[in-house]
């Protein structure tokens, strides 16, 4: 199944906003009703930018999935989408066309992340390996190499850092392992990564560039664009 990258806007009578201008990734779907938005997508290619006027009733019953439509409109009004056609891509290559979106979109960050990781490195003598999506990591204990597969029930101790010493969360703290499904999601895309790279019983200190962390937006006490170390061990599967 193909996922689009858009830019989308919603309106209704072009004075409700119903979607802000915003960058969206969904699945690629057959059409839900004649002359729905689907069937316009289907029509453009990459860099396309086109206004898609719809019924609004049927858009809201089947697209949005709502039973009914909101009292301030009437099955009259017509929805207006616009809509520019980013890129479109099998979902398998979701990850890396995320990573890369990241780098070019924020050239300066991106530059400034990777030479304070690296002067943190040569400033502590860290030799890490890395992965091919810029994933680093140290395995300081080896396991007993039975490595998970995705979608295994794994149970980890961790303690997440940035990369002046603070400490933002610990499961060795609370005494608590922390259990998720690898590979499918449920945690940052450099914990799906590093996770696969360890054995059952397994230790190993993780740096993870911000586009494999939180991006641009951060989350809590990390700041955006943060490079995170995690050190981890993989308890159990």
């Amino acid at each position: 199944m193909e996922l689009l990258d858009v830019v989308m806007s919603c309106t209704i009578n072009d004075t409700s906003i119903i979607i802000p201008e915003n960058r969206m990734i969904f699945m690629m779907m057959e059409s839900m009703f004649a002359g729905d938005i689907f069937e316009g997508l289907k029509m453009m290619h990459i860099g396309d930018s086109a206004s898609f006027i719809v019924r609004a009733d049927s858009t809201f019953y089947t697209l949005f999935r709502e039973p009914s439509m909101p009292k301030e409109f009437s099955i009259d009004d017509m929805m207006k989408f616009e809509i520019k056609l980013n890129d479109f891509y099998p979902e398998s290559e979701l990850a890396a066309k995320q990573i890369q979106y990241m780098k070019n979109t924020y050239p300066s960050e991106t530059l400034a992340a990777e030479n304070e990781l690296n002067k943190y490195f040569k400033d502590n003598n860290i030799k890490p390996k890395t992965t091919s999506t810029g994933l680093n990591y140290v395995i300081t204990k080896e396991g007993n190499g039975i490595r998970p597969n995705v979608g295994t029930l794994i149970k980890v101790h961790y303690t997440g850092k940035l990369l002046d010493g603070t400490i933002f969360d610990s499961s060795v703290k609370r005494n608590e392992p922390f259990q998720f499904v690898l590979g499918i999601g449920q945690v940052i895309p450099g914990w799906d990564e590093g996770l696969q790279l360890l054995s059952k019983g397994e230790k190993a200190v993780l740096y993870i560039p911000y586009y494999l962390a939180y991006g641009d937006r951060g989350a809590g006490t990390i700041p955006p664009f943060a490079t995170l170390i995690f050190e981890v061990e993989l308890i159990d599967f």
